[in-house]
């Protein structure tokens, strides 16, 4: 009796676990736009790569006043591009407010308020109900935000925000996946990261980070913005989204996932290695997935 209990438990957990493998082979990642079930997916493997868009093979993506970071920008000013993130697990939402402030490349300066006793002269810079003036000429009394024989509204002070060709570097998050039913390598396009140069600092500043998904249906729904430059040919420009599809950009492979979750340059720095040696094993990357590409053509 005990040993046909046994079995009887036995059976039920064994089938429990079918189930619940079976369940999780037919799982997609929410973020994928392939949605390639996990039971189709003989490999797959995390890839980070870093876009320079002033990179000549790039610039068709950043053509003078029509740069992609210029849709994107307009695109979450508008709210059309609701959903931003901080980083690239696309799990802590960044606010609307925290995202225009990493936008700042140089702070403002707040100016002493206008007092009406006050004696100034030209040239002198106020602030008067949240605006700054400058004096045109000598005076005293004289309201800034009435008076514009003696005062004029100047910029200086306020807050200078990166401009869409200062955003030149996209990090793109990818998984690297070999469909063993169509016998195919498919790159499933994950997330995009957007970093401006900061002359301050002389690093780049991350902006955000957005689901490739939802990028893509921006790309789809702004055809006279979301112009890929064909500089050969302009009967052959496309839009963003068939661009990058047809991988016609240039991205220098800088993670492959790993238990450190480290990326190539720190593994190289961490062992003391030179600079030129974290760059060509970003180049051996590339060419060991070519080659696994090649030996999986043989499945």
């Amino acid at each position: 009796m005990i040993t046909k209990r046994i079995l009887v438990g036995l059976a039920l957990v064994a089938a429990y676990n079918l189930s619940f493998a079976q369940e999780d082979e037919g799982k997609v990642n929410p973020n994928s736009l392939m949605n390639i079930p996990a039971y189709e997916q003989l490999y797959r493997v995390r890839v980070w790569r870093i876009i320079d868009l002033k990179e000549k093979q790039n610039k068709g993506f950043f053509a003078t006043g029509n740069e992609i970071t210029k849709l994107v920008l307009n695109a979450v000013r508008s709210g059309e591009l609701a959903d931003i993130y901080a980083v690239d697990s696309l799990t802590t939402k960044k606010s609307k407010e925290a995202f225009y402030k990493d936008m700042v490349s140089q702070a403002g300066e707040n100016f002493d308020e206008w007092n009406p006793t006050t004696d100034y002269y030209q040239g002198d810079k106020k602030s008067s109900n949240g605006k700054n003036y400058e004096a045109l000429v000598d005076n005293k009394g004289k309201n800034p935000a009435t008076s514009t024989n003696e005062w004029q509204e100047t910029t200086s002070g306020k807050a200078v925000s990166f401009l869409p060709n200062e955003i030149y570097k996209i990090t793109l998050q990818e998984d690297v996946i070999f469909d063993k039913r169509r016998s195919r390598l498919y790159y499933d396009m994950l997330a995009m990261g957007f970093s401006a140069f900061d002359q301050n600092t002389g690093t780049f500043k991350s902006i955000g980070w957005f689901k490739y998904k939802d990028l893509e249906k921006i790309f789809r729904n702004h055809p006279k913005d979301a112009i890929w430059f064909n500089r050969y040919n302009a009967a052959e420009n496309k839009n963003y989204a068939d661009a990058f599809l047809l991988r016609l950009f240039h991205g220098t492979i800088d993670q492959v996932e790993n238990p450190d979750n480290e990326r190539i340059q720190d593994t190289y720095q961490a062992n003391g290695r030179p600079y030129k040696e974290a760059v060509w094993a970003t180049e051996w990357e590339e060419m060991k997935m070519m080659e696994r590409e090649h030996n999986l053509w043989e499945y």
